[in-house]
């Protein structure tokens, strides 16, 4: 099967979209958390469990044996069937009578969201060379912060003005026709098509990838520094509505415009851009891309110490703009360089792999720690604990993750060369 230039195009169109509603059902939480919080009168440690720990503990853990699928199945059909569950847990958030029931809905919605991103990135690497690779991802990621955009705009005025219920309502129904464009319209790319290997049919096991993935040092640190930066980001998307709402006094309808427009603009430039610059300094050698995710990661570092010490709001949402471009560079290059170190059937288990821990220690923990550290420093700060937890967690975090990517430039030549080793390994029984 080929595949033309505008039928890449669509089919990387769809996946955004599709990536678009992922971020869309799973952020908006975040804007309705004030509401939440107001109506269950639950602590910050139980809205951090809420946004971070019940969902990335499913979200991650069945990534991995839906992923195995991804290696052996149709992945567009696999992408449609998790399409539509997700869609139906988030509308089924709407009817939560308690926190309870709302965690558990939260948790369907992170059941079926671990089914798109293997499979979806599996197939764009199929469609896409390793030179454009980053760029395509990138493109994909644009998803993240178009659905976070979307979430923080429709969530922030729709719970202000009609109910944080109702919100769940309309950005889950229209997922199901989604699945229904997925699954009628989409092709299922020849595996090993963007670069001309030959695909054997081996089908290897989780523990064989894992044992694969162990083997390249790069690997190591692109997981631990993708993890740092997601515990950052996590925290930041699931508690910074809350502290602006908190320390400057705004109103949740202002806080969804403002974030929504930063968070989907600038967010978008540094999926997007971060993707185009890595394939670009690639020229020269893959580790200067994740040397350029390095040095991003550091100048939104420096720029955390005036979003958490300025009070004035809208100077805070200025200089926001900054870390949100540059933090975000490190996700598209990330997974464009894992896709490349493995074998063809490796692909969609090796993206699982890397989101467990990307998700295991980011979206796990980060709300979760956060929300902990504000009610630790209440005595102390009041009404100020957040903005506090979230510098703290931020300027520690950050720094860390720049030195693993910057380790890791430094071993993924040789691992990206020993890519067709994994062709070689036992297939699975």
């Amino acid at each position: 099967m080929t595949f033309s230039r505008a039928a890449r195009r669509y089919t990387l169109g769809v996946l955004v979209i599709v990536y678009t509603f992922n971020f869309i059902d799973r952020q908006i939480l975040a804007i309705l958390l004030p509401a939440i919080r107001a109506e269950f009168g639950v602590d910050d440690w139980v809205l951090g469990f809420l946004a971070g720990s019940a969902f990335a503990l499913f979200y991650a853990t069945l990534g991995v044996p839906i992923a195995l699928l991804g290696d052996r199945l149709n992945r567009r059909n696999l992408i449609a069937v998790a399409v539509a569950i997700w869609s139906g847990m988030t509308a089924i958030s709407g009817v939560a009578g308690n926190i309870v029931y709302l965690t558990l809905a939260r948790i369907g919605v992170g059941v079926g969201e671990a089914g798109f991103s293997p499979p979806a990135h599996s197939i764009i690497s199929d469609l896409y060379p390793p030179k454009e690779r980053s760029t395509a991802m990138g493109i994909l990621t644009l998803g993240i912060s178009l659905g976070i955009m979307l979430a923080y705009l429709a969530g922030g005025w729709v719970a202000q003005n009609i109910g944080w219920r109702e919100a769940f309502y309309m950005v889950g129904i229209p997922g199901l026709l989604l699945a229904l464009l997925v699954r009628f319209t989409l092709k299922e790319p020849q595996r090993g098509m963007s670069e001309g290997r030959a695909d054997t049919g081996d089908r290897a096991s989780i523990t064989t990838v894992a044992q694969f993935l162990l083997k390249r040092r790069s690997f190591h640190h692109l997981a631990i520094g993708s993890g740092l930066a997601s515990f950052n980001g996590y925290a930041v998307i699931s508690f910074f509505p809350s502290f602006m709402a908190r320390s400057h006094g705004m109103s949740i309808a202002e806080i969804g415009v403002y974030l929504g427009l930063i968070i989907g603009i600038a967010g978008g430039v540094g999926f997007a851009g971060g993707g185009y610059v890595a394939d670009r300094a690639a020229k020269w050698g893959y580790k200067y891309s994740l040397w350029v995710v390095s040095v991003a990661t550091l100048v939104a570092w420096v720029f955390l110490f005036p979003v958490y010490l300025l009070n004035n709001p809208y100077w805070v949402l200025v200089f926001f703009v900054v870390p949100t471009v540059f933090s975000n560079f490190y996700l598209a290059t990330t997974f464009a360089q894992v896709q490349g170190m493995v074998g063809l059937r490796m692909r969609a288990v090796a993206s699982a792999l890397l989101l467990f821990l990307l998700n295991i220690i980011g979206l796990g923990f980060g709300p979760q720690v956060t929300g902990i550290l504000s009610d630790a420093l209440r005595d102390i700060a009041a009404d100020e604990s957040l903005r506090y937890s979230l510098m703290a967690v931020g300027l520690i975090t950050t720094p860390w993750s720049a030195f693993h990517y910057y380790r890791a430039g430094r071993f993924i030549e040789d691992d990206l060369a020993r890519a067709d080793e994994g062709a070689s390994c036992p297939a699975a029984s």
